[in-house]
């Protein structure tokens, strides 16, 4: 009779319920957004849970002061917009690459030289002080965009040739583009032998709101610039590429079955090297942008890692480039509210554990966790 009762013991389950994990057949449309507002969420949750050890009382409170900050003047406003600008165009180089699968990790490194080349356009100089704007500006920004895409090309062709793992290449590429920065910086270009260029000439700057104070007072202080309306229009511009183009339809083929797109004709290698190229020349187009806007002149602080924070808004906006611009406004929000709370390291790691959540969704994503009751005999 005990010898009964242990056996019955061990088969009697641990718990009153079962777990079953299943492989999904369709996504709802509705899981990816939830899983990213999710992810969102849970990093402010441990964001403030990490405030409240570095000694701030009340963190929520802190979060609803500085949102209010920032989005409770014209001011605060611009300055977010100001931070939204590069991280739109970098956000959306991500997502054209791993549209495809290919994991360009280069952003930044894409991003700096083409803020490069478009000094050189300034400081060689190309085009003389006196040159008008209206010839000055588009000129930096062609400079700019094929800086960026020649970047590109290297680890997309080495890629497409040679099958070269484009983590790896693209992750080194930016330590190289950084240093090639630099001696230009610190040599060639450098004023009194600081880390600094001499400032662009005001024909090279992109305007800003506050240039234009003398005639709109309001404008006083708004560093808003011109280059705010490159990322919007690079966003619907790739979204017609993505979604409307037959292109487009090639790239996301290629991505999601490679074997049934040389099936359909689809030339893989020609398309991994101008995806590459044009994921490039969109993070060049950031790099332009910072210089001849923000800073206005090539120094070697003119990136707060956005080329790696550009990774995690495609993955936050899953690809969709028109998410991106509205992705990328609340990230610049998020450095402001880094600075604001004097602990810059806060916002890194909110960002950190938003793309650590997103990634673990990815679980959820791909597969439907059932909880059943267990029915005892």
């Amino acid at each position: 009779m005990a010898t009964t009762e242990r056996i019955d013991a061990r088969r009697r389950p641990a718990l009153p319920f079962k777990i079953q994990v299943e492989p999904r057949m369709e996504v709802p449309r509705w899981l990816p957004i939830t899983v990213s507002v999710a992810a969102v969420l849970i990093a402010l949750v441990l964001g403030a849970f990490a405030l409240r050890l570095a000694g701030e009382p009340h963190p929520f409170k802190a979060f609803a002061a500085i949102a209010k900050e920032l989005f409770g003047s014209w001011g605060g406003i611009t300055d977010v917009l100001v931070q939204a600008t590069p991280l739109i165009l970098v956000g959306l180089a991500c997502s054209v690459a791993f549209s495809m699968k290919l994991w360009n990790i280069g952003a930044e490194g894409q991003f700096f030289i083409g803020a490069f080349a478009a000094s050189a356009i300034v400081l060689t100089p190309v085009l003389s002080a006196e040159t008008p704007g209206w010839i000055f500006i588009p000129v930096m920004m062609i400079a700019g965009v094929v800086g960026g895409a020649l970047w590109g090309f290297v680890p997309g062709y080495l890629k497409a040739k040679f099958n070269v793992n484009e983590v790896i290449t693209t992750l080194m590429m930016n330590y190289i583009a950084i240093e090639w920065n630099n001696y230009f910086i610190f040599g060639v270009w450098s004023e009194g032998g600081f880390q600094m260029s001499p400032r662009f000439p005001r024909t090279a700057w992109l305007p800003r709101l506050a240039d234009y104070a003398r005639e709109i007072p309001e404008f006083s202080g708004l560093t808003l610039h011109l280059g705010l309306l490159f990322g919007p229009m690079a966003a619907v511009i790739v979204w017609w590429i993505l979604y409307r183009s037959k292109w487009g339809y090639e790239i996301r083929l290629a991505g999601d079955n490679p074997r049934a797109a040389r099936y359909a004709g689809t030339n893989i290698t020609r398309n991994m090297i101008l995806v590459m190229m044009l994921s490039g020349a969109l993070a060049g187009l950031a790099g332009m942008a910072q210089i001849g806007g923000v800073v206005r002149r090539m120094q070697g602080s003119i990136s707060s890692g956005y080329g790696f924070t550009g990774i995690i808004i495609a993955w936050l906006a899953k690809l969709n480039p028109l998410i991106v611009v509205v992705v990328s406004i609340l990230f610049g929000a998020l450095i402001l509210a880094g600075r604001e709370i004097g602990r810059s390291g806060i916002s890194m790691l909110i960002q950190g554990i938003i793309l650590f959540a997103l990634i673990a969704s990815e679980f959820l994503l791909r597969n439907r966790v059932r909880i059943t009751r267990v029915r005892e005999a």
